[in-house]
């Protein structure tokens, strides 16, 4: 009988996080799947000092959903694994959403978006004046993860605007970059779409409901916000908004070419065509539950990837 973890074998690290140290579930399959093609696959907490990265052949980030308090931290280790994927330059530009600024000047169409710099001190008058006049708008740092510390107000309601005017000073307070938006009414109507894609092509789509329903609350802050799923069709137009999503980030970083995973979050605007929310390169849900042939796709990918590792 061979030895499952025998020097022979390739071996692939899947990143997590101590809260989920036996991943995420969606990603469990993997495990199983790797082993079909003959790669000892095991999940690994990111921040584990015990752990030697050097004697895997890869290692593949996922579910470390705790990085968003230690970003420095994350990133530093990124920098510091070999083999890693996707790439720690790809990983250090993604974990800030002001790369959503970069995507856009390459003509990606994104939700308009107020960016707010905690070294410009600013007032809650300075504050209030760069809201929205109208509808509902979001409150976010730019670096989170899962929805942390996002809110959703009222514009139109007086202690509601005064909550966003609070949320956003105390994000500034920490010495964080803050992003507002109009909320997006069509999450509540159609929902947003994810595509992922594997190793530079697109595996397959899903769409998640409507998350934020009022005012940030500290105290309900958890590692993520919990989706509403269903698997969906991509159209042409949402497909292409992802390709070109993707070409403008390789653009912008040319290691972002052809990743091993990437999820383009999308959600149609006002006239219903498909604008950018996020572009997911650093640790996203894939949701391969939602597609019959996602974890093979994924598995097959990571094996190739390994391969050329050991043999580079």
């Amino acid at each position: 009988m061979t030895d499952p973890i025998a020097p022979s074998r390739l071996r692939a690290a899947l990143v997590t996080c101590a809260e989920l140290p036996d991943l995420d579930p969606d990603d469990v399959p993997l495990v199983a799947a790797l082993a079909d093609r003959r790669v000892a696959a095991e999940p690994v907490v990111w921040d584990d000092p015990a752990v030697d990265w050097g004697s895997y052949d890869l290692v593949v980030v996922r579910s470390a959903w705790d990085y968003a308090p230690r970003r420095d931290e994350f990133v530093a280790w990124a920098r510091s694994v070999p083999n890693l994927l996707n790439a720690a330059d790809v990983i250090a530009w993604n974990t800030d959403k002001a790369y959503l600024h970069e995507l856009a000047e390459r003509g990606v169409p994104t939700i308009p978006t107020v960016w707010l710099d905690p070294d410009r001190n600013l007032s809650a008058r300075a504050v209030h004046t760069r809201m929205p006049a109208h509808g509902d708008f979001v409150i976010k740092p730019t670096v989170s993860a899962g929805a942390q510390g996002t809110g959703r107000y009222e514009s139109g309601d007086a202690t509601e605007r005064g909550l966003g005017i609070r949320h956003a000073l105390d994000l500034l307070a920490q010495g964080r970059h803050v992003m507002i938006q109009p909320y997006q009414q069509a999450v509540d109507t159609v929902g947003e779409t994810g595509l992922i894609f594997v190793d530079g092509r697109f595996s397959h789509a899903i769409t998640k409901r409507a998350l934020l329903s009022g005012p940030y609350e500290a105290e309900d802050a958890s590692l993520y916000v919990r989706e509403r799923l269903e698997r969906a069709v991509a159209t042409p137009e949402q497909l292409a908004i992802a390709e070109r999503t993707l070409a403008a980030a390789a653009e912008v970083l040319p290691s972002a070419a052809k990743p091993l995973y990437a999820r383009v979050d999308l959600v149609p605007d006002a006239v219903g065509a498909p604008q950018l929310i996020e572009l997911e390169l650093t640790e996203p849900s894939l949701f391969l539950a939602y597609d019959g042939d996602a974890v093979d796709r994924f598995a097959d990918a990571i094996a190739l990837r390994a391969l050329r590792a050991r043999v580079s």
